[in-house]
């Protein structure tokens, strides 16, 4: 392969504790850390944005008010505007909000920070989770540091680690940033019981309720099911489950498909074994069914997972070790979940992409806007058999090393 051609099917470095958005037709990466000789975050001025199409990744210099480079922060999209929230550094916990205008006109990425902003913002926190909903970004959760005159029920102190006046520990508080009006704002919880305090668990919204699977706190790992109507402001309470249903997890990942179910992948189970597991909950039907066909040997714990057009889910990042105990690496290939049957054109479209050879004779006559998807197409099974003969050829380096 080329030198130009490798460049062009490189992929955004590997990581974990990152951000990642879908707008449109394109995946957003940004931040995280990787392991070299030790822990370093990644870069804070690069955005990785991969093409649905044509499965190609591009990096970005930004620009503006720059974040600094973080892991644990909460990214979400609204109306095409990245938003990053919170997160861990070298100086510790953040609570600052930034979001950058992800349809530029001119390919120009420019961080804004939120400071003219009303209300209080929640205290400094990571390993937080968001529901986006009627333009507002809802904050649940998380790890992080308070002071004395701040400490009230929704914060678990983790004992073992208080100093003089500040605290760390587990939040379960409900914050709601309103991106019209620039206003933080803390709403009145009418009832039910909300769940036990937490960090790593994971956020999804169906519908006006948002849900909440799982997640730690002390050294519990939890599998309880949770929603919060967001109109409302009302508690589900621990959410009866019939016939079984996922183990205790953290690091792990739940993506709304379709109008009522939920996909839940991976995280570190409560014995500290990384997951390559796969459910679905149905809202009708009120329980859990596993998927027996995902590989077993790919698990991932702190990876993201985002919602294609098609209602394939993407996995991107994450490690497969548990990061407690072991960190040999992280992971930068993407996993592609595909939930429901794909559309005819597009089967037609992967078909004429990986025989483009056998057909190189028709494929200039077919009309220019099709012409144009099966290009696409053609160059992103290029992508994945490069990227497939790139790791092969490493596995077989590895193994000669080793022998």
């Amino acid at each position: 392969m080329a030198a130009d051609s490798a460049e062009q099917f490189c992929v955004a470095e590997e990581r974990s504790g990152h951000c990642a958005v879908v707008d449109g037709n394109f995946l957003y990466v940004w931040g995280g850390y990787s392991i070299e000789e030790n822990e370093v975050y990644l870069p804070n001025d690069e955005l990785w944005i991969y093409e649905m199409d044509s499965g190609l990744w591009t990096m970005h210099l930004m620009e503006g008010e720059l974040p600094t480079s973080m892991s644990g922060s909460c990214g979400a999209s609204i109306n095409g505007k990245l938003y990053i929230f919170g997160g861990f550094d070298d100086k510790g916990y953040s609570n600052r909000l930034y979001y950058v205008n992800l349809r530029t006109k001119n390919g120009t990425y420019r961080w804004k920070k939120i400071t003219n902003f009303k209300g209080q913002p929640p205290t400094p926190r990571d390993k937080l989770s968001c529901w986006v909903y009627k333009d507002r970004l809802i904050y649940f959760g998380g790890y992080g540091c308070r002071k004395h005159n701040e400490l009230s029920d929704c914060f678990d102190v983790h004992d073992a680690f208080w100093e003089g006046q500040i605290f760390w520990g587990w939040h379960n508080d409900v914050h709601v940033f309103d991106t019209t009006t620039q206003t933080w704002s803390q709403p009145a919880i009418r009832g039910g019981d909300p769940p036990q305090p937490r960090a790593a668990h994971t956020c999804a919204v169906l519908g006006n309720k948002g849900y909440i699977f799982g997640g730690r706190v002390l050294q519990t790992r939890m599998n309880d099911l949770h929603c919060l109507n967001l109109d409302t402001w009302t508690w589900s309470g621990r959410i009866n489950i019939s016939g079984e249903k996922p183990k205790d997890r953290s690091w792990h990942t739940l993506t709304p498909i379709g109008d009522d179910r939920l996909f839940l992948f991976g995280g570190l189970s409560s014995d500290n074994v990384p997951l390559s597991d796969g459910w679905i909950h149905s809202i009708t039907t009120n329980g859990w069914k596993q998927l027996t066909h995902l590989p077993k040997s790919r698990p991932r714990l702190w990876h993201t997972a985002c919602l294609g057009k098609e209602g394939e889910v993407m996995v991107f990042g994450g490690s497969k070790d548990d990061l407690h105990f072991m960190d040999t690496g992280h992971c930068s290939d993407l996993l592609i979940f595909q939930t429901q049957p794909y559309s005819l054109l597009r089967l037609c479209l992967d078909c004429i992409g990986k025989n483009a050879a056998l057909l190189k004779a028709q494929i200039p006559c077919l009309p220019s806007k099709l012409l144009q998807q099966v290009l696409k197409k053609i160059t992103f099974w290029a992508a994945v058999t490069h990227r497939r003969e790139k790791k092969a050829e490493t596995e077989r380096q590895s193994q000669l090393n080793s022998t």
